[in-house]
This record gives C-alpha cells, structure tokens and sequence, in this order.
C-alpha cells in the first residue's frame, strides 16, 4: 500500500464516485472526501466504502481543497487531488504503486497527463491531449492557488517530474448537465478575468510564462494573447485553431460536439457576460457549487 491519502471534493457524485475510487485497486492509504452537501447517494457510497467523508459548504474549489489540507489529519507522505469524475488507468495505479515511495528526496511534485473523454469517445486532438496537472505532492510541500477559475497546485519547494502513465476524465453524466455545469463556469470565468485585468494576483499562484510548464504557457497564452483579441472575434478564432490547425476534426462526431461547445459556445458565452457586465457596469459572481 502506498503512503498516498487522495483528497476528492463531491457534490451529487453518484454516478462517479465508486469508478474513481475502484480505479486505485486498493493501493492507497486513506481517500478524504469533501462534499458540498450532496442531495443524491454520494454520502451513502462513500460511507459504504468506508472514505473519509467530510461536509463543508461550497466556496470555490481551491477554499475546499485547502481546507481539507489543514483540516483532515493527513499524516501520510503523499497528497494525490483528483476529480471524483477522474480514474486512473490500471498502468498508472500500477506506476504509483511502484515508483511513488522510492522517488529521489529532491523530487516533491508527480505531474499527470490527463485525458478526457466526451461523450465515451477520447478526445486525442485539438490540444486537448494530455492535459500536464501537478496532482501527486509531497505532504506539507503544496497548496492550491486561491483562484476563481483554473485552479492549480502550487509546489512551494522540490522539483516536479512527469509519470508516464494517463489520469482519465471520463464524467459519465448527461449533456444536459455538462451545459450546466460550463453556464456556472462562465460566471466564475468572467470574475477570474476581471481579477485578472486588474491584476490582482496572488502570492501563491500558477506565474504566466511561455517557457515553463503547460499550465504556465497556456496562463500566459490566455492572459497576454487570447484576451487580447476583441470580444466576439476570439471564440471563433480559438475554435478554428483546435477544430481546424490542431486537427480537432479527425476525432468524428463527438470531437465535433465537444470542441463546437468547449471551444467555440462556451467561449462565446463567457464573452457574452463580459459584455453584459460591461453595459451594466456589474460583475456577475457566482455564489454557491454547481447544482
């Protein structure tokens, strides 16, 4: 077993939660669940599991999972963030299990390579694949950036290497609540980017830069580039870069959907609310999880 608790915050999780947990193979030392008062089964499935299992009222995401930091009595070696709908592939969990308690002192930080699946397809193209997250920390050495949107860990000292193994996004609910869930995204969207316009940054936060990291690069991409170009005009131009020059394409029907929706609809409507908040001359803040 490894010296591994894995903090995963829940709200109506049902559908995901058992997968997630299933997908570790009874490697770890402890899970941590952090739910925002669920209203489905997901309290139910966990205590069947027999997790650790935790209610806190929902600010955003990094509040819950730095609470769970300092509140939850981690006393292991290792911390692992995941999603609830995330698994691990049965190549990763072997790589934990064999490499994580025999890394060097100097190395605090496991970066994963995620993929996402939409609709039960994988969605290999248009940049999507892999997504580059610091997930696995050393106990003590990390904190998650206090941000709207976007959210990273940061690691506060040691150097990070990269598993070669995936970490799956494969959230198994409908795309009525996808649609959902990226309409309560785009009002935390349009907070980020005004805290970002007025430069009102943390000490501890992902640094943008174009020759670090991924979440380095893509930060500095999205706050010195993207929105640098006028609303309205930038949803369609990232659309044609991910569906079109990064070859969105060639992942068929559900590539289709996914990238028309996370590219183009959603950016489009995060530019939407900008606009609406600019003629009435009020932020539009989201206040409470997703339903």
């Amino acid at each position: 077993m490894v010296d591994l608790t894995v903090i995963i915050l829940t709200k109506n999780e049902e559908a995901n939660i058992k997968k997630c947990i299933d997908s570790f193979n009874g490697i770890v030392k402890r899970f941590v669940i952090v739910d925002s008062y669920s209203t489905d089964r997901t309290k139910e499935i966990c205590e069947g599991l027999d997790l650790d299992f935790y209610e806190r009222k929902f600010d955003n995401h990094a509040s819950q999972f730095n609470w769970a930091l300092e509140n939850t009595n981690i006393n292991t070696e290792w911390v692992m963030r995941m999603d609830a709908d995330e698994e691990l592939t049965p190549e990763l969990s072997l790589e934990i299990e064999n490499r994580l308690n025999l890394l060097p002192l100097n190395i605090n930080g496991i970066i994963l390579k995620r993929r996402v699946y939409f609709m039960g397809k994988w969605i290999k193209r248009g940049g999507v694949y892999p997504q580059c997250l610091l997930r696995i920390f050393r106990n003590r050495t990390a904190v998650c950036e206090q941000k709207v949107m976007d959210e990273h860990i940061i690691l506060l000292s040691g150097e990070s290497m990269t598993f070669k193994s995936d970490l799956i996004d494969n959230n198994t609910k409908d795309l009525d609540w996808w649609t959902n869930k990226h309409n309560w995204y785009s009002n935390k969207e349009v907070e980020e980017y005004y805290n970002t316009q007025k430069l009102m940054t943390q000490q501890q936060e992902v640094k943008p830069s174009l020759f670090r990291g991924q979440a380095e690069r893509k930060r500095w991409i999205k706050n010195f580039l993207y929105y640098k170009i006028p609303l309205f005009q930038r949803p369609k131009w990232y659309f044609f870069y991910r569906y079109i020059i990064r070859l969105g394409f060639l992942d068929g029907k559900e590539g289709l959907v996914f990238h028309f929706l996370q590219g183009y609809w959603y950016r489009f409507l995060v530019d939407s609310k900008i606009y609406e908040s600019q003629q009435l001359g009020k932020i539009v803040k989201t206040d409470g999880d997703l339903k």
